[in-house]
């Protein structure tokens, strides 16, 4: 696909509150992901899912074209962005659900965000990827 960046170092970070069950939040951190090869690091207080595949961005990318909120997204992910990573925050309760959205501050989450960081040399391409429509052909 013309315009996908090649490489890409993606972490996704969820703390655990003590209210809350780990299973329940990692559920919602690899429903993030959906079915792609990553790597789990689960403590007491967080769950951390790794990966430098780019098909456990294509859920994202996906959810973004179809619930239309691609403007939305590239703000969100211009706003985050240091050099070459980006960062974005997602509600764990959608998440939880299989539901990307999108968190323009960490009080948008009640039990906090799920943060999600890409890091790539190609940045600006995966701006570009997960937000400008597309046709795939």
């Amino acid at each position: 696909m013309k315009g996908k960046p090649t490489s890409v170092r993606i972490i996704l970070r969820a703390s655990v509150s003590p209210s809350e069950e780990r299973s329940k939040v990692l559920a919602a951190a690899k429903n993030v992901f959906g079915d792609c090869p990553h790597k789990e690091e689960i403590s007491e207080d967080e769950i951390l899912l790794s990966s430098e595949s780019m098909r456990c961005l294509q859920k994202l990318h996906d959810q973004l074209r179809d619930r239309r909120v691609r403007n939305a997204a590239r703000r969100l992910l211009l706003r985050g962005r240091t050099e070459n990573r980006l960062t974005l925050m997602l509600n764990r309760q959608a998440a939880f659900a299989g539901i990307v959205v999108l968190c323009g501050s960490e009080d948008e989450s009640p039990l906090g965000p799920i943060f999600l960081v890409m890091d790539s040399e190609e940045a600006d391409q995966l701006v570009d990827w997960l937000t400008v429509h597309q046709d795939s052909g």
